[in-house]
């Protein structure tokens, strides 16, 4: 039988898990999916805005503007800069009992990031992220299927039975869910549901993201008809741990905030000749610079050195780092460490309004997945995470506000078809590896029109294939991703096809 729910949300990162326990506390039935890897929220390592001395709302929004590029949505940066510092306040520290770091004197510790103006940055040593999601997490009191993937949004246009609901407006009544345990398929109806799937970073070759940052909300909205945008602003993360052939490992830019320098090839300074906030500049820039450095040298990396500061504080501001480096024989407290930029985080979207909703009725989305116009063609650092929290609670806000006057109903709709072919995981891992290159080595750091062209020729082609294979072939959480990170690729590079305008993260040379 199909199960019934108030709201479904799909994915269970801070925007996610805020919204939940916002709505099962007014007595909503909520149903979670979480596909059973820890989500981008819990990979966060610098921190959360917060308010630091001498800050103020419109302090923080000229950072964010400026940031932008000129593409920001005025109306979101106003929402996030007015709710955001009294919600990580109330919400996270009050009600959840986060616990972020303190300085001696019992005051909130307080760090700087590029492109801020003054340190707001709130963090719990080098692993925020999993500080918030533990916090939450532990108060969450709603169905949570682990191990559970949604495969597609039912809408009435395209799954109920009844014929004439081909002429009603767009409209989101649930999801197909994969069970990995089970191998079957479920329904599960909803009267609201909200993506909170998180990134996509993993359709590039280098990525900070886990695996399932892969575009799986964007691609299922996509398929239900939602409106997509700025999918071409893709933010690179400046530094990650060089160390094939293991995956990238964040080097969290509060690194730099704290005073790290990055150096070229032959350990010079090089930040100075790209802007006047020097290894501070905005992410796109920082990141663009040491491909700069790389391609112009021969390098396959650049040099993060943060020996000025001591071995002691290091391994107590960094703990995690600081390990994890020392576990690959790389020692920043001794000599620089070999970096290279990562696709890091999507600025485009599944569009939204202030309160996450898109342009298909009873569906929102909110966090990553989602593109209110607030970080316009380049993320400010740590907005991320306070994004995720505010879009949820206005989301959560405006589906109570209207609940006691809702009458909805769901429709008989059409049983998943089943197929039984057996998977071949080395298919699913070849093309993989070519949609990771392709995007990678034409669709990076920097575009061109002859790559952006090979590469959606290349991507289209490998999506039919794809396409067919999923047709044929017994569902696995791997083919669903793989079905969904070829379409998001595409989308990628469709709208950095279509955006002749160098902007932000978004840089063509033709």
């Amino acid at each position: 039988m199909p199960r019934q729910c108030d709201v479904l949300i799909i994915g269970c990162g801070i925007a996610g898990a805020t919204a939940a326990l916002s709505l099962a506390e007014k007595g909503l039935d909520v149903v979670v999916l979480s596909a059973g890897e820890a989500s981008n929220s819990a990979w966060a390592q610098g921190g959360i805005v917060y308010s630091g001395e001498g800050d103020s709302p419109e302090l923080l929004a000229q950072d964010i503007l400026d940031a932008g590029a000129g593409l920001c949505n005025p109306a979101a940066v106003e929402q996030l800069v007015c709710l955001g510092p009294p919600l990580v306040q109330e919400f996270l520290i009050k009600k959840n009992g986060v616990a972020f770091d303190r300085n001696e004197d019992g005051k909130l510790s307080l760090t700087e990031e590029a492109a801020h103006s003054v340190p707001r940055i709130l963090h719990h040593k080098d692993k925020t992220g999993a500080a918030i999601m533990s916090a939450l997490l532990k108060n969450l009191r709603v169905e949570l299927r682990t191990h559970s993937t949604a495969i597609d949004l039912i809408t009435l246009s395209h799954h109920s039975k009844r014929p004439v609901d081909l002429y009603a407006p767009s409209t989101c009544v649930g999801a197909y869910v994969f069970n990995a345990n089970t191998g079957a398929v479920d329904i599960v109806f909803a009267k609201e549901t909200i993506l909170a799937t998180g990134g996509l970073s993993e359709v590039f070759l280098h990525s900070t993201n886990p695996r399932q940052a892969r575009g799986d909300g964007i691609a299922m909205a996509y398929r239900a008809g939602a409106r997509i945008m700025n999918l071409e602003y893709v933010q690179f993360h400046p530094t990650t741990l060089h160390a094939p052939p293991e995956r990238s490992f964040l080097l969290s830019e509060a690194l730099r905030g704290e005073g790290a320098r990055l150096l070229d090839i032959n350990l010079k300074p090089f930040m100075q000749k790209y802007h006047e906030k020097k290894d501070l500049a905005p992410r796109d820039i920082v990141s663009r610079a040491i491909f700069g450095e790389m391609v112009e040298s021969g390098a396959d990396h650049a040099w993060l050195d943060i020996t000025a500061k001591s071995r002691e504080w290091i391994g107590n501001r960094f703990p995690a780092i600081f390990r994890h480096c020392l576990e690959r024989g790389f020692d920043l407290s001794a000599k620089p460490v070999p970096v290279v930029p990562a696709a890091h985080y999507s600025c485009g979207g599944v569009a939204v309004d202030l309160t996450g909703k898109t342009t298909i009725l009873r569906l929102r989305a909110i966090g990553e997945v989602a593109c209110s116009g607030l970080h316009g063609a380049n993320r400010l650092a740590s907005t991320s995470l306070l994004e995720g929290l505010v879009w949820a609670k206005t989301a959560s806000d405006d589906i109570l506000a209207t609940w006691k006057k809702r009458k909805d109903s769901f429709p008989p709709v059409e049983e998943w078809q089943m197929s039984h072919e057996v998977v071949d995981r080395a298919l699913i891992q070849q093309d993989w590896m070519t949609i990771q290159q392709t995007m990678w080595n034409y669709v990076g750091l920097v575009r061109d029109l002859n790559r952006l062209r090979r590469a959606q020729k290349m991507l289209r082609e490998l999506q039919c294939e794809i396409d067919q294979f999923y047709e044929r072939a017994a569902l696995t959480e791997e083919l669903i991703g793989l079905r969904n990170g070829v379409l998001t690729a595409l989308l990628i590079t469709q709208g950095a096809l279509r955006n002749k305008t160098s902007r932000g993260c978004h840089f063509r040379i033709s």
